[in-house]
């Protein structure tokens, strides 16, 4: 990566170990940034932590789970402890049941709405002390393609990524006299473990495909760039957007 936008600069990235989110943090660390990441499990945090280590980056790893107050904390300590915070990536998401919105119980809903929208509010209102002290404050939440245009066998999850449209746009609202920017990076259907039930479902596949103009799934460094250039000075006068990056999915509310 010859672009050293981010140098200098401290972010956290959440669920990062692993599909977009590893990709969003190699790509900060590759254009010079200091980046935390984190997953609930120690086993993938380190191999995670490894890999990008052994590729020269400047990369910390920590266990997280977002949906824990102490935790998250754990965050925003480390970054303290590297200077400050520049970058939130809100990257965290789960989906544990397929199908249908009114036929989701109700404590996967509560879940999908624990983790994918409380956590992601949580986690911008925690990291505000640091990112006030930053020159170039950012928070970049990753929604989803499915809060434009909602996927049927993703019913509840839609919603939720509907929801952090809504955020984006009134965060971004509040913070930017404090010039703080507040964006969405919203991407299409990932080729990583996370859509396996429509990526690896030959039936589902080929529905899917059929609706993307470019003619095949993301690879999660399709994503990284857009998240690159929110963070970078590059974005500093964009704020209450969202991008989405879906090789010409229909993406309309």
């Amino acid at each position: 990566m010859s672009v050293n936008r981010l140098i200098g600069r401290i972010a956290i990235v959440t669920a990062s170990t692993d599909g977009i989110g590893f990709a969003i943090a190699q790509r900060l660390a590759r254009e010079g940034a200091k980046v935390i990441i984190s997953s609930r499990k120690a086993k993938n945090v380190e191999e995670a932590t490894q890999k990008l280590t052994k590729e020269g980056l400047n990369v910390t790893g920590l266990v997280c789970h977002v949906g824990k107050s102490e935790d998250r904390e754990k965050l925003f300590k480390e970054a303290s402890n590297l200077g400050g915070l520049d970058i939130l990536v809100s990257n965290a998401a789960v989906n544990p049941e397929v199908g249908g919105v009114l036929d989701c119980s109700e404590s996967s809903w509560d879940k999908i709405f624990e983790i994918n929208v409380k956590c992601s509010f949580l986690l911008a209102k925690e990291a505000l002390p640091l990112l006030r002290k930053s020159k170039a404050g950012r928070i970049i939440f990753i929604s989803s393609i499915a809060g434009f245009q909602p996927i049927e066998v993703l019913g509840a999850y839609s919603i939720s990524k509907t929801a952090l449209l809504g955020l984006v746009k009134t965060a971004a609202l509040q913070l930017a006299p404090e010039n703080i920017t507040v964006n969405g990076v919203s991407p299409g259907l990932v080729a990583t473990k996370f859509s396996r039930a429509i990526t690896d479902n030959p039936a589902a596949s080929e529905a899917s495909l059929a609706q993307i103009p470019i003619g095949r799934f993301a690879k999660p460094d399709d994503i990284s760039g857009s998240v690159a250039f929110l963070a970078s000075d590059d974005g500093a006068y964009v704020t209450g957007e969202n991008i989405v990056v879906a090789g010409g999915m229909a993406s309309r509310l």
